[in-house]
């Protein structure tokens, strides 16, 4: 069930050029919603924002717990492109969380980047993020919708991995209205970056602040798990590993990454 929020609170909203805000007290899915608008026609840096969600997801269609007090959105991009490059828009929003979750918290030094798109505080999960897209009539990206969840006064206790939320270490009570200026400000920089310097300055950025980078990890793959080093992040985004079977390095496009042994399937 939707329920709009009024006019005048989207309005007030402080947000960058380009971006305006479609509010919500309750969605189903801010993706879903936003999704709904891009096939309509909505304009790049149209913001889906709600209060709760009442069957919010992250990837591979798990649950994402969306109770008030949280930030939920999803942003309409037209980056264009192949789908693969559009890929790389995860790393633009993590860095975007991250620099949000730095400017407010007391310590920032505890903020990393997790491959392929967590952002972790203290090695524990701050954020979710989603994409989905949908090709145009060149084959190109027509559009895609970047959905972000940021724990900012709840976080699961019973989902499998270690979570957090950002009062929980420290950052001063704000309401989620606020949380969402910050973010979009960052997101719009980074954005913007990407657009006009490629993935580079956006690979420099998350690789500054990579959980495990150089350590040993675990990679979860759907038919097996592969232990060995996280060696760098390949130009387009995608892990390299050096198997610690002293096997040749690996490309890994996808998967879920461990820190220790993985919990079971």
């Amino acid at each position: 069930m939707t329920a709009a929020l009024p006019e005048s609170e989207a309005a007030r909203l402080r947000l960058p050029p380009g971006f305006q805000v479609k509010a919500f007290a309750s969605v189903g899915s801010t993706n879903d919603e936003a999704k709904a608008l891009a096939r309509a026609g909505a304009g790049e840096g149209t913001i889906v924002w709600a209060r709760r969600q009442e069957s919010g997801r992250g990837r591979r269609g798990r649950a994402w717990t969306s109770p008030e007090g949280n930030l939920y959105s999803s942003t309409i991009l037209r980056p264009g492109g192949s789908p693969a490059e559009a890929a790389q828009i995860s790393f633009v929003a993590a860095l975007a969380i991250a620099e949000t979750a730095e400017s407010v918290l007391p310590d920032p030094s505890g903020v990393r980047c997790k491959w392929p798109n967590d952002v972790l505080v203290r090695d524990r999960k701050l954020s979710g993020i989603l994409l989905e897209s949908e090709p145009g009539a060149d084959g190109a990206v027509g559009w895609l919708v970047l959905g972000v969840g940021i724990n900012l006064r709840h976080f699961p206790d019973d989902a499998g991995y270690a979570a957090t939320s950002l009062t929980a270490e420290g950052a001063p009570v704000m309401a989620p209205s606020a949380l969402l200026e910050i973010y979009a400000g960052h997101l719009a920089a980074w954005y913007g970056r990407w657009r006009a310097f490629g993935f580079g300055p956006v690979r420099d950025a998350w690789l500054a602040r990579a959980r495990g980078l150089g350590g040993p990890i675990l990679v979860r793959l759907a038919d097996r798990t592969i232990p060995g080093t996280f060696a760098d992040l390949d130009s387009d985004g995608v892990l390299l590993l050096d198997p610690a079977d002293g096997g040749p390095r690996q490309r890994i496009a996808a998967g879920d990454v461990f820190f220790a042994p993985p919990p079971a399937s």
